[in-house]
């Protein structure tokens, strides 16, 4: 079957309401953590809205649409690196160059306007993601050290026939998961409150920089990393995108037969599941029985540091994040960062526990995880 063709209708860029005073107007230097990410791929995460009916007179799409352009323009006053670029400077004591944030001279975030003849059930009666979704996001294949040309923010509202995808691919030296997901809420708050309260939000971002004592907060690095290749990859490998549903009633009888088989009451609802597509996963790619596996996750360490720092959106409260449109039917994402074993949690739609599973792997596997007798006892639980 022909995957429906996304054509773009219009683009523009948005910037902060308000000028930026002289304190948030300067550079924003980058830690040795977050230079790690230099030649990593943009992140591209969106949600799927159900459209108001014909019948509604009061939706327009021109009008909603002129509506999250000044929203998102009061956003920005508040996360307004997201408006900015990346800048590079040179220094000659030692010989070192230093990237930054810089808010200055800048168009903006991008904003697409675009449309595809496609419905929501055909996005999501699937398991399967469609090969179209990657078009709902700008920005495909920039890695972060783009950002000194391109916008480190690119927000894509896809209209389709009976739904509205708005997805946002961003910059991850800027923003990381909770960010991004912190910026989409204050951002529907904006919208839903049609700036009655001023663009006052009820969780300003915090920006301060944490370095080590003693050290220097400027990260300077040697000439010899600045004529590395940069360019992310065009290749990307063949993969089979998946959504499996967990209901609340399904995690929580994983987790019982866990802490059961293990005589505990310790592992959670995370270490549960991730268990279960462990054991599925490795099943499906039936290494030899020698082999060593390994699975590694990527957590949140925001609230175990000490002092703990901002945990605006600990579970990436997605669904929190309506624009007059109401709850989100799903959450999607593009196909950068995707490989081979690959999995990304979110929360389930309904709350309550529930979770829905992005798994991605090679289609030659990913038949075999389908049919596997535990992954599908799980699922009946739901």
């Amino acid at each position: 079957m022909t995957s429906p063709t996304v054509m773009c209708v219009s683009e523009c860029f948005v910037k902060p309401q308000h000028d930026l005073s002289q304190d948030t107007n300067q550079p924003i230097y980058l830690t040795p953590f977050e230079l790690t990410f230099i030649n990593a791929k943009y992140s591209q995460k969106g949600l799927l809205f159900a459209k108001p009916s014909p019948e509604n007179q009061d939706f327009s799409v021109t009008a909603f649409l002129d509506d999250l352009r000044r929203s998102l323009s009061a956003t920005l006053t508040h996360f307004y690196p997201l408006a900015a670029r990346l800048a590079t400077r040179i220094e000659q004591n030692p010989p070192s160059y230093v990237i930054y944030i810089d808010p200055q001279n800048s168009p903006g975030v991008k904003f697409i306007h675009a449309t595809v003849d496609a419905t929501i059930s055909d996005i999501v009666a699937s398991s399967d993601v469609p090969i179209v979704v990657r078009s709902f996001f700008d920005l495909n294949d920039a890695v972060n050290h783009d950002g000194h040309t391109l916008p480190l923010l690119s927000i894509q509202v896809t209209e389709l026939t009976d739904g509205i995808f708005i997805g946002g691919s961003v910059n991850h030296l800027v923003a990381d998961g909770t960010s991004f997901w912190h910026f989409m809420s204050a951002w529907s708050e904006i919208f839903r409150s049609n700036e009655q309260n001023g663009g006052v939000i009820s969780r300003p971002p915090v920006f301060k920089r944490w370095v080590l004592e003693g050290s220097d907060p400027i990260t300077k690095l040697p000439f010899t990393l600045l004529d590395q290749p940069t360019k992310g990859s065009e290749h990307h490998p063949q993969l089979r995108e998946r959504f499996f549903h967990f209901s609340s009633a399904a995690v929580s009888k994983l987790k019982a037969k866990a802490n059961d088989e293990c005589n505990t009451q310790k592992i959670s609802s995370l270490q549960a599941v991730s268990a279960l597509l462990w054991r599925c996963v490795t099943r499906a790619r039936q290494p030899p029985l020698n082999s060593e596996t390994v699975c590694n996750l990527v957590t949140n360490d925001r609230r175990r540091v000490n002092p703990p720092l901002s945990d605006d959106s600990p579970r990436f409260d997605m669904y929190g994040c309506e624009f007059g449109l109401g709850k989100a039917v799903a959450a999607r994402s593009g196909f950068m960062n995707k490989a081979d074993g690959k999995i990304t949690m979110y929360p389930g739609r309904e709350g309550g526990g529930s979770m829905d599973v992005e798994v991605c792997m090679s289609p030659e596997y990913s038949m075999d995880l389908e049919c596997d007798k535990e992954l599908i006892s799980a699922l009946e639980n739901n």
